[in-house]
Order: structure tokens, then sequence, then C-alpha cells
């Protein structure tokens, strides 16, 4: 599979909660899409994770945005009075990543009427891919529509961030434990071992093949990842990571067995 590609027409509002400064823009096919840049201080690999995780999360049935890659003229900078988003346009020039924009939709405070299994598909999407952020100070979690949806997977995948020397052993985050202490449904972790054998059969590597594949070649950081030759063996390394520790099962709480 591979995403869309779409142009951008116009830079709208920048979104000031997060640290990347993502922006609200339009694009030519009439969308209003939330832009992740690739030239925001967190590097492309968090759009990867982006990409990854929502694909990963699309399989085991959760709602999360449509995403497209938005194709970015930095000429659109000359119009904008904010000289942070002139420096975050003029360094983002090409493919960007866009999640579809869900007007009216509100953030989770965790008082709606949750599914259990939506619940706890949420924890073991978020164990299976390491996911650091979605406490109750960040949830990441939209209601829009009567239903759940997931967002921001950038912290996600964190393994890829050790890479600076090169890729490195997927047994090691096959084995990592996830700390769900924090995590904002938390409350439906013994629902972990009603889900758990369901969720596992839904992936697999040709399932990460798949969502790999979607990654476009410029945000895999060949130049950042001494000892590969190109994005392929880039692609073949998260997959390899994935389907590692889908084999084992250290990482889930509450004490579900391989």
């Amino acid at each position: 599979m591979t995403l869309p590609v779409v142009g951008v027409t116009r830079y709208v509002t920048p979104l000031r909660e997060g640290g990347s400064l993502p922006g609200i823009v339009e694009a030519e096919d009439l969308g209003t899409y939330v832009c992740k840049f690739r030239g925001a201080g967190q590097g492309v690999r968090v759009l990867v994770a982006e990409v990854v995780v929502a694909e990963i999360a699309r399989h085991l049935g959760l709602a999360t945005p449509r995403q497209v890659v938005l194709d970015l003229d930095p000429d659109l900078a000359r119009y904008e009075a904010d000289e942070e988003v002139q420096d975050l346009l003029n360094a983002s020039p090409g493919p960007n990543l866009g999640i579809d924009f869900l007007p009216g939709s509100f953030g989770f405070d965790g008082d709606l009427p949750v599914p259990d299994e939506v619940a706890a598909t949420v924890l073991w999407l978020d164990a299976f891919c390491a996911n650091v952020d979605r406490s109750w100070r960040n949830p990441n979690l939209l209601w829009w529509h009567g239903d759940l949806w997931v967002i921001d997977h950038g912290a996600s995948l964190y393994f890829h961030h050790a890479w600076a020397g090169g890729v490195t052993d997927p047994d090691r985050f096959a084995r990592q434990p996830w700390d769900p202490s924090d995590h904002v449904l938390r409350r439906w972790l013994p629902a972990l071992p009603d889900v758990d054998e369901t969720l596992g059969a839904r992936l697999g590597e040709d399932v990460f093949r798949d969502v790999l594949a979607a990654v476009p070649d410029a945000w895999l950081d060949v130049a950042g990842t001494p000892g590969v030759e190109g994005p392929d063996d880039l692609r073949a390394a998260y997959v390899a990571f994935l389907t590692a520790r889908l084999a084992t099962r250290q990482w889930l709480p509450a004490g579900v067995d391989a």
C-alpha cells in the first residue's frame, strides 16, 4: 500500500499543544489536514512511527484518521507573519505527513462510555508499539461521531532513535516490558488476556511489510543509520523488530502467556 500524495494549498493555523508545532492546512483535494512537518525538531523518524502505528491500529480494528503525504511548497512561507512558522515551512519542502482533521471532535476525558474491547485494544496497541504518550495529561484520544479515535503515535517505536550507530538488536525490543502505570485507560488492564490472542492473530510479518510500504523513502533516515544501503533495508529492519516483538509477550502487562 502507499499513501496518496496531495499538494498543500494553504497554511491555516498552528497547533501549539505539541512541541513539534503541527499545523492545520488545506490541500488540493479540498481536504483539511493536521500537517506534521518533516523539518520539525523531532525529525522524520517520528513521521515513520505515526504511519506505522496508525496502520497497525487499523489492522487491529481501531478508528484512526486517514493519512496522506502532503507535498509542501516552501513558497507558502512568504505569506506567514509568524517567523517560527516561516522557519518550519522553509525547513519542510516536499513530503510531509497529513492526518485528516476531524471537525467537531473533542478529547477523551475518561468519562465517556468506551466499549471494553476497544479500550483493551488501545492498551494492547500501545504495549506492542511501546507508546509512552497516552497519559491523563496527554491522552491522544479523540471522541468523534460516537467512537474513540487514536491519534498521535510519534512517541512509539522508540528503538529507532538508537540507530545512530546502526540498526540495533531486535530481540532487546522484543523483550522490553511496557509500563502502563500512567496510561489513561489503565483500568482496562484486566481485559488484556481476553483480547490478546485475537489481536495478535491480526498481525504478522506480511502485515508489517505492507505497513512499511506506506512509508515514503524520504522519511527513512538512511544517512543517519550506518550500515544500511537504502530505504528497503530500513523497512526490513522495522519489520524484523515488529515481528520479533509479536513473537514474545514480555511486553504485555497482566501476565499474558506467549
